[in-house]
């Protein structure tokens, strides 16, 4: 799954290919080295005497299986966008297996880091039981699920790998931030994630790091839209305080996003891009020129699903009613929201979202936020999008990173999207766990130790 929960138990529990270190630099995992054969083929070698947690073994088989599952329009994954370009994987040996493409897809490898193997017969058996009972070849196994109550893993005592310091975890959904807090606090619990700002002081121990979440609002430039002139947008983007928003909504635990939905962590960050300063004076003056005549202009939200979603919603709607523009807040219930924010043929002139790539390539968020062909297609520019294209098969490093600066710099300069902040991940730790985040966001337990 691509909820956050979920893959906090089952990166634990699967293993990938290859994964990255705290760093983000990709490192051997269940594939111990890999070559391109050719423009569309890839072989890995595999990891030999590994086991999954069933016993059976993990071969080329388990490999091709888990591939071909995913990228099967009949198994319906809610993470097919990240494996689009693959069409199949085939066992060459016991523990050699090819991957092949559709066309170049120089980011295969960073694909592969998302892709968890499972177990062939566990699948077969019984798909309904595969979906509540993980078996993977990692260094925890599942144990027991009490729906709403606790997920529970233990130490893989056969694990190949370095085995965890930990025994047993339980991950246990606490909904209400408060609540949260206070588990924390009185030694129910030893770690939370998405600790607010204001808790900070309060947890026994706090750690934060820059992470991958980036609230954005989408910004329809179609030649119907209420902001179709390239000067309103640009107006919204000088209209909102960054700075301001970062310190007051996210207690200075954000930092004002560089004119574009990527982070210095991506492949394909432009450094020379930078935020659209907060001048409202500017603001209206390009205003003034669109000829805006103070029409409606929607904005789209949901209430609930990211940290502090609604109080920055509603500070940047009046700061750009401060400038003059007449903005409107829908709020919707998640599903409702998710179809205005999927829906091609109606869109919205201003949808909230928050986006994070832990693909760590611009391919991911250029490919479904800037593009005419994305999945929440706003903002569309032919030239852009066929560059986008081009780039995600372009197999010279430096000609893709050049491609990328000069998407970014022009969705920039068109105001492809009102760009806000980009949030750190907050956590709060037990004074007994040791512990450091990373830019992944990802928490694997064999990085975590009990003092």
């Amino acid at each position: 799954s691509e909820d956050g929960n979920g893959r906090a138990v089952n990166e634990n529990v699967y293993e990938t290919l290859l994964t990255r270190d705290a760093a983000g630099e990709l490192q051997p995992l269940l594939a111990t080295e890999y070559t391109q054969v050719d423009d569309t083929t890839w072989e890995f070698t595999l990891r030999e005497g590994v086991s999954f947690h069933n016993g059976a073994p993990f071969n080329a088989e388990a490999v091709a299986f888990s591939v071909n599952r995913i990228v099967d329009p009949a198994t319906a994954s809610d993470q097919v966008n990240n494996f689009a370009t693959i069409t199949s994987a085939e066992a060459v040996s016991d523990n050699v297996v090819r991957i092949l493409t559709n066309g170049p897809d120089p980011i295969l490898p960073a694909r592969l880091n998302m892709l968890m193997i499972v177990e062939p017969g566990h699948v077969q058996a019984d798909p309904e039981v595969f979906a509540t009972t993980p078996i993977g070849t990692g260094p925890y196994k599942f144990v027991s699920w009490d729906r709403g109550v606790d997920v529970t893993i233990e130490k893989n005592p056969d694990y190949w790998g370095e085995p965890g310091s930990i025994d047993v975890v339980h991950y246990r959904p606490i909904l209400e931030e408060s609540t949260r807090l206070a588990a924390l606090q009185a030694g129910e619990v030893d770690l939370v994630f998405g600790l607010l700002p204001e808790q900070i002081d309060s947890a026994p121990v706090a750690v934060h790091r820059p992470g991958l979440e980036f609230p954005v609002i989408l910004l329809h430039n179609g030649p119907d839209s209420v902001l179709a002139d390239v000067r309103l947008r640009q107006a919204m983007n000088y209209a909102v305080d960054k700075e301001g928003i970062a310190e007051a909504i996210y207690g200075g635990y954000a930092v004002p996003a560089d004119g574009q939905v990527l982070t210095p962590g991506h492949f394909g960050y432009n450094p020379d891009v930078k935020a659209y300063p907060y001048d409202p004076a500017k603001a209206q003056e390009l205003i003034a020129e669109s000829g805006y005549d103070g029409a409606e202009i929607v904005l789209e939200s949901e209430v609930g699903r990211w940290l502090k979603d609604k109080e920055l919603v509603e500070v940047v709607a009046g700061q750009l009613a401060e400038v003059g523009l007449n903005v409107r807040i829908n709020i919707s219930e998640f599903s409702n929201y998710l179809d205005i924010l999927f829906d091609p043929d109606n869109r919205a002139p201003m949808i909230f979202v928050s986006h994070d790539n832990t693909l760590l390539d611009a391919d991911r968020t250029l490919s479904g936020y800037y593009s005419c062909e994305g999945t929440a297609p706003s903002y569309c520019n032919e030239a852009v999008t066929a560059m986008i294209n081009a780039a995600r098969t372009e197999t010279d490093v430096a000609a893709r990173e050049a491609m990328y600066h000069e998407i970014v710099k022009t969705a920039h300069d068109e105001a492809s999207h009102l760009f806000l902040v980009n949030i750190e991940n907050i956590y709060g730790l037990s004074e007994r766990l040791n512990w450091e985040p990373r830019l992944d966001g990802r928490l694997l337990i064999t990085e975590m130790s009990l003092k």
